[in-house]
């Protein structure tokens, strides 16, 4: 069913497919009477926020989408909506003549296009609008938009048809408004800070980056299987080789992974790569990079931010953050020192004996249970901005062994809500060392362990070609955006997520 103001302004319910014909009809009028219903171009010359803001008897031109399209006998009261806002125009008989009047009166819908031009005056309630000398079709919408007095709820529908929840709903297009923003913020503060932007391959021969389950196709013209990139990190490393000291990439990065308000299978990853630092040098970037975002972006440091289970808790983004020990986190919440398991099997054991479970478990190599563990007993607790250090070496095949504790790699992370948004460490520059890490990794994906990595052979070559110190960091657009927005779930502030195919 769809719902529509008929001619005196009342909200009528109205069958959809009579509905349908009933616009296809009107296009038709459109057409007999000259009209072009969908002309190549119109001069658009301000946006209506801007229109908003002339002076009384400015002249304007402009245009949008009619929201209302309420008639009073020879006066006629619209709202044009554009992605800046909306604003009153008004349709007058003894303006446009009796011909013209009719026809736009008898034959508009909501949803439809329209150009005007004409002066600014406010009404007599004190509405800035527009007074309408000339008109011009521009675009009929066959079908209705979404019910305007109630707004696009469905949230399933939200995120088959955006272009409807952007229509309907002001703060869709307002948080997508400071997407752009934000992530134009984050290339101005790169670019302050000497990187450069490059872009690399979606399509690689192997998974390799990050532990996570990979896509997999196939390239018809090489005859070749290939997976989509689960992560940035291997090829800006390799620039880094040619020469590159500092470089960063913001793009898609893909998991064929579970649903849930923190992960998508698609999803967009900012990594980059700093010759010559270590991670203490992008603990501190990460914090500048922070407070350039807030102040560029006007946002308070403190803000309300839901928790899994729905609760508000005052979340401080003032920097500096505060530190913690990845293993000592999980030893405080678990009572289980991660640091003293060097098999699998043990661990797995006493976790059982602790009444510790989740999924996969069985099947799970060490390193992927000490993450599951960290995700299950300590992640959900960490509210505020909190930089975790001292990982176990086992946990990232990629890093520099610690010089303080060989057991150890220089890595951090930045959880805020449970939600991890940056990784970093020094990076592993060793190719000795990163074989043997590989070979590792490769023996526990034999036994089972799907999210573990496999040997590269063609960044083991580039590595022993010769490395700088390097530091690598990576983030979560998609999560820092839902946390500064307010959205509990990721799929929020992404245009089109993935969604099982619509057979109703």
């Amino acid at each position: 069913m769809a719902t529509e103001e008929n001619s005196a302004g009342v909200e009528v319910t109205t069958d959809g497919v009579a509905e349908r014909a009933n616009r296809l009809a009107k296009l038709e009028a459109f057409k007999a009477a000259g009209v072009h219903p969908y002309p190549a171009r119109f001069d658009k010359q301000m946006d209506l926020k801007d229109a908003r803001e002339l002076p009384e008897e400015a002249p304007v031109k402009t245009a949008g989408r009619i929201m209302l399209f309420r008639q009073m006998g020879s006066i006629t009261f619209a709202h044009l909506q554009d992605f800046s806002g909306r604003m009153q125009v008004i349709f007058k008989k003894d303006t446009l003549g009796a011909d013209l009047y009719k026809l736009i009166t008898k034959n508009h819908d909501l949803g439809d296009y329209v150009g005007v031009e004409g002066t600014i005056f406010t009404t007599k309630t004190g509405e800035k609008s527009v007074l309408v000398r000339e008109w011009t079709f521009l675009g009929k919408a066959i079908l209705p938009p979404p019910d305007k007095f109630h707004g696009l709820k469905d949230r399933e529908m939200l995120y088959r048809q955006r272009y409807l929840d952007l229509m309907a709903n002001e703060e869709t297009r307002k948080r997508f408004a400071f997407r752009s923003d934000f992530l134009r913020g984050i290339r101005e503060f790169y670019w302050q800070e000497g990187f450069v932007e490059v872009e690399t391959s979606t399509l690689m021969h192997q998974a390799t980056g990050a532990a996570a389950r990979p896509y997999h196709t196939h390239n018809n013209a090489l005859d070749i299987d290939v997976v989509l990139r689960i992560s940035l990190e291997l090829p800006l490393k390799e620039l880094v080789v040619g020469g590159f000291e500092k470089v960063f990439e913001m793009g898609k990065a893909f998991r064929n992974e579970g649903h849930d308000p923190s992960h998508l299978p698609e999803h967009t990853h900012l990594e980059h790569y700093a010759a010559y630092w270590s991670f203490e040098e992008n603990i501190r970037f990460t914090e500048r990079l922070f407070d350039y975002l807030f102040t560029r972006l006007n946002l308070p440091r403190q803000m309300m931010i839901k928790d899994r289970e729905g609760n508000e808790h005052l979340v401080d983004w003032s920097t500096p953050w505060p530190r913690e020990s990845y293993v000592e986190l999980i030893k405080r919440d678990s009572g289980i020192d991660v640091m003293s398991y060097s098999d699998a099997d043990v661990l797995r054991a006493e976790l059982r004996a602790r009444g510790i479970e989740f999924d996969g478990m069985k099947s799970m190599g060490l390193t992927t249970l000490i993450d599951n563990l960290y995700k299950k007993v300590s992640r959900p607790k960490i509210m505020r901005p909190t930089v975790l250090v001292q990982y176990p070496k086992v946990l990232q095949p990629l890093a520099r062994t610690s010089d303080a504790d060989a057991q150890l790699v220089d890595q951090f992370q930045v959880v805020v809500n449970g939600w991890e948004i940056v990784k970093a460490y020094s990076e592993l520059v060793d190719p000795l060392d990163q074989r043997e890490r590989f070979v590792g990794q490769a023996a526990a994906r034999s036994q089972g362990d799907e999210e573990a990595m496999e040997v590269d052979e063609g960044y083991l070559v580039a590595m022993e070609h010769g490395m700088p110190p390097i530091s690598g960091w990576g983030l979560g657009v998609d999560r820092v955006l839902a946390l500064l927005t307010g959205q509990d779930n990721v799929r929020d502030v992404v245009l089109f997520p993935l969604m099982r195919p619509d057979h109703s």
